[in-house]
């Protein structure tokens, strides 16, 4: 007898990686010319060529790149990583607080792994990205789910009263995907007190675990607070797949701050559960790429046109939306109440958007807008049509 739930879980794709798929045949029936695929949020923008020429670099200066490293990367890298943190973020950082990692998913599920006990719960703000419930459950803690406020700005009051003596973290992801919404220094402080105050009740640590792959990816000269300023008990989960347009290639870290209170403990737990979990070292060829572009970032500037084009576009038609500030998404609400059949309904038109409820946000839908602009250029028509369906 196998596990039933791994069956379920393999055996049901995300409706995203479905949409994803379905693409890929419709733009064999049709040609990807007449597909408008705004379902995946994979990086169009080109990696920097340092990523490209260090590549080169590396394995002629040393072919046996490709062998082990140690479990938590290699010093010469952590230690270049760390020394940016400190300079870009006002806040020193060692070697020793990063463990490096196969992208955010690992550096979450072993964040997890390393933190949960039995009974253990994970308050996620919603909408959010749908694997923390694959992540917290399969680490063995309990998800409970915090609607954001209609602008999608965090609700203090919700997540305060949310907290209870099993609640052993919250997760934030900002900027979001799925809303683009970034939270201010103002809402970060407000849930740092509260987390304080809530440890101090207890008697506990709560942690706060700040998921970060889209850190760079901002607009409009807006700030993004870096959260163990605000709060010690933080662990950031980092991802370059976004940054530096790298999210085949499976490379981030984990930061564990020497603020934490049980710092050493924590350390030797992320440590103790990457080994469980299976993860002998990140990649060793983007680990060497990292030590020598670090600090280097994609261009994010065509995004930002595809968001200004695509917001008003939509906003012109008759839809309700929020104006994203980072990430690559737009969050609107659908033209009818089942945003399900509304992203079928869109299929029609070959628009291939993804339904709110994925998210834990039925009623809306998103859009990836990390793609080539000529296809946001020819999706316009359809996405007027498909307004003028439901219109008449």
């Amino acid at each position: 007898m196998i596990s039933s739930k791994m069956v379920k879980l393999g055996s049901s794709r995300s409706s995203i990686r479905e949409l994803f798929e379905f693409g890929k045949k419709r733009k064999e029936e049709i040609g990807a010319e007449n597909v408008y695929d705004f379902s995946l949020g994979n990086p169009n923008a080109l990696a920097p060529e340092i990523i490209n020429s260090s590549i080169h670099e590396i394995i002629e200066e040393n072919p046996r790149i490709h062998g082990y490293t140690s479990a938590p990367g290699m010093d010469s890298v952590r230690e270049s990583i760390a020394d940016y943190i400190s300079s870009s973020q006002n806040f020193p950082v060692s070697k020793e607080e990063l463990y490096l990692t196969c992208g955010a998913a690992a550096s979450l599920t072993i964040t997890l792994k390393a933190l949960t006990v039995e009974k253990d719960e994970y308050i996620v703000i919603s909408p959010f990205f749908p694997e923390y419930k694959v992540f917290i459950e399969g680490q063995g803690g309990k998800m409970v789910i915090v609607p954001s406020k209609e602008n999608f700005d965090l609700d203090i009051d919700a997540v305060k009263n949310s907290i209870n003596e099993n609640t052993k973290g919250v997760i934030i992801n900002s900027p979001n995907n799925p809303t683009g919404v970034i939270y201010s220094e103002e809402r970060i402080e407000e849930l740092s007190q509260i987390l304080k105050d809530a440890s101090k009740k207890y008697e506990k640590i709560i942690y706060l675990i700040s998921d970060e792959p889209y850190r760079e990816v901002v607009f409009d000269d807006t700030e993004v607070p870096f959260v163990p300023k605000y709060y010690a008990n933080t662990i950031v989960c980092y991802s370059f797949s976004k940054s530096l347009s790298l999210a085949g290639e499976r490379i981030g870290y984990i930061l564990f701050p020497k603020q934490i209170e049980n710092y050493q403990e924590a350390a030797y737990a992320i440590a103790g559960a990457g080994r469980v979990l299976g993860f002998v070292n990140a990649p060793a060829l983007f680990q060497a790429v990292l030590g020598k572009s670090i600090g280097q970032f994609s261009e994010t500037d065509t995004y930002r046109k595809n968001r200004d084009l695509l917001y008003k576009t939509l906003t012109d038609l008759g839809f309700h939306c929020e104006k994203p500030t980072g990430a690559f998404y737009l969050f609107p609400k659908a033209l009818e109440e089942d945003s399900v059949a509304f992203c079928e309904k869109a299929k029609d038109f070959n628009l291939l958007i993804v339904p709110g409820d994925d998210f834990y946000a039925p009623g809306y839908v998103r859009l990836s807008y990390c793609v080539d602009p000529n296809m946001v250029e020819r999706s316009l028509e359809a996405f007027k049509k498909l307004s003028d369906y439901y219109k008449k």
